[in-house]
């Protein structure tokens, strides 16, 4: 990454733009991820973080921190500890344009599936889509 993260900034301060409020019969998804974007991001759960991944909201400041967690919990997952992969899943599937964008962060990514051993049968296939977007190189 090339700058530090401001944990403390909220996704509106971080993006610069601060959404309308949402229609009063908007979903509930839809009012959580407007909510969300008002907290300071390192307040954020990995459920939170999860949720606006999967809406594609943020994700310059959010992808880094998944990441960053998804790392500092690859090696539990090797002795029988807990491993999130509903965050993995998130993180996999983003678009291709957005993994183009940040080659060093797909790396990043890349090394945590290396170690990983036990993953869950469903996110196979993430997997292998999120690894065909960079084809080892020679």
């Amino acid at each position: 990454m090339s700058s530090p993260i401001d944990r403390e900034m909220s996704l509106a301060e971080l993006e610069g733009q601060k959404w309308p409020d949402p229609p009063p019969d908007s979903t509930y998804l839809v009012k959580s991820i407007h909510a969300l974007r008002s907290r300071p991001i390192g307040s954020l759960t990995v459920e939170e973080m999860r949720r606006l991944i999967g809406q594609d909201v943020g994700l310059p400041w959010l992808l880094p921190m998944a990441v960053e967690i998804l790392r500092n919990t690859a090696h539990a997952e090797e002795i029988g500890g807990f491993y999130d992969d509903d965050l993995l899943s998130a993180v996999l599937t983003r678009s291709r344009e957005t993994w183009l964008t940040m080659p060093d962060l797909a790396q990043e990514v890349k090394d945590v599936l290396a170690i990983l051993k036990d993953v869950s049968l469903y996110i196979e296939p993430e997997i292998e889509q999120f690894m065909s977007v960079f084809p080892e190189s020679s």
